[in-house]
């Protein structure tokens, strides 16, 4: 069914909203159990860990194990806010806006991470290149298209002479 027809509110009904909120669909388990030592970004990282999807969302992984990778959005539960809209990343020393680094600390604590789909058993998706603390909820899934995501770039900002393989 095309997205045209599938049921939307009607454009002329349409409101901006002032809170949005979401319910977690699962759990990240890791062998992060404290936030030392966990890796940068999950490009850096080999470590394995399971996407626990709650039951009432495992018909929704159906076909995903067809896929080699998925991005993986969920919520930064520790992350206590306000927050500041600058702050110094971790691989600089001076301040920098929240949007142009990919620190935790953000106004909506939404993480986002590439992982390896190693294989699927029931509602649990073992998954490599974790960088995510252990027992982190679940937002959402989706699958890693290489054709659609993958742009090549050599603009990366601040980060052009700053990128090695480092853990916090």
């Amino acid at each position: 069914m095309e997205i045209i027809n599938r049921e939307i509110i009607d454009l002329k009904e349409r409101k901006f909203p002032e809170e949005i909120s979401f319910k977690p669909i699962g759990v990240i388990h890791s062998p992060f159990k404290s936030l030392k030592g966990i890796p940068i970004q999950s490009s850096m990282s080999n470590t394995k860990g399971i996407i626990e999807i709650f039951p009432e969302y495992e018909a929704g992984i159906k076909d995903l194990s067809g896929f080699s990778h998925a991005y993986c959005l969920y919520f930064f539960d520790m992350v206590k806010p306000p927050v500041l809209l600058q702050s110094k990343p971790f691989l600089d020393n001076k301040p920098k806006g929240v949007f142009a680094i990919r620190s935790p600390f953000r106004p909506n604590p939404i993480g986002l991470s590439v992982l390896k789909i190693k294989k699927i058993e029931n509602n649990k998706i073992h998954v490599q290149n974790v960088d995510i603390l252990d027992r982190t909820p679940l937002l959402d899934l989706k699958p890693y298209i290489p054709r659609f995501d993958n742009i090549k770039t050599n603009k990366i900002g601040w980060l052009q002479e700053k990128i090695k393989r480092k853990v916090s």
